[in-house]
């Protein structure tokens, strides 16, 4: 590539007839040289400016790189997050539901033994009624046995309780003969 130097120490030769001037041709160089020397700057800060703005977008296609793969994981760890959600709900539900179900049987066998507890408690009182109405019944007869076994003091004394003829159920004491 042609520098501002090669331009600078640029010689043409010399012809004798028609040539150019040779100042002329001196400034036209010096002004090709500044402007080409300016140019090539230029040039220079373009490419260093377009580096920078390569190195600018790299950086952006790795943040934007980086961003899709936190995403990406972000999404797959909410993936995780809802599943892992619902199992521990569903055996939640189940414990619960085990729970209940081992609460009602324990509470239809408690029912059971008390339904069989009340049963024996009533067989039981029916039995011991049936005892003491049998002992009532077994006192009475020995009663009404002795009754007519024994006589009564006033039986004995000769004294019969007769109805008296006033008021019902009054009754009359009437000494007994001794010929009955």
């Amino acid at each position: 590539m042609l520098t501002p130097l090669d331009i600078h120490n640029q010689e043409f030769r010399r012809v004798r007839f028609k040539g150019y001037s040779e100042d002329e041709v001196d400034d036209f160089l010096d002004r090709v040289v500044a402007d080409f020397e300016s140019l090539l700057k230029e040039n220079e800060q373009f490419k260093a400016e377009l580096e920078e703005v390569r190195a600018r977008v790299e950086q952006y296609r790795q943040l934007e790189n980086t961003l899709h793969s936190a995403l990406i994981v972000a999404q797959e760890t909410a993936e995780e997050v809802k599943q892992s959600a619902r199992k521990e709900a569903q055996l939640i539900i189940r414990e619960a539901e085990e729970e209940a179900s081992r609460r009602v049987k324990a509470s239809e066998q408690r029912l059971r033994e008390l339904e069989e507890r009340f049963g024996q408690m009533q067989r039981e009182a029916q039995a011991f009624r049936a005892q003491i109405r049998s002992q009532l019944e077994s006192h009475l007869e020995l009663l009404r046995d002795s009754s007519t076994a024994f006589p009564t003091r006033r039986e004995r004394e000769g004294v019969v309780a007769l109805p008296s003829v006033g008021s019902p159920g009054d009754t009359q004491v009437v000494p007994r003969s001794s010929s009955a």
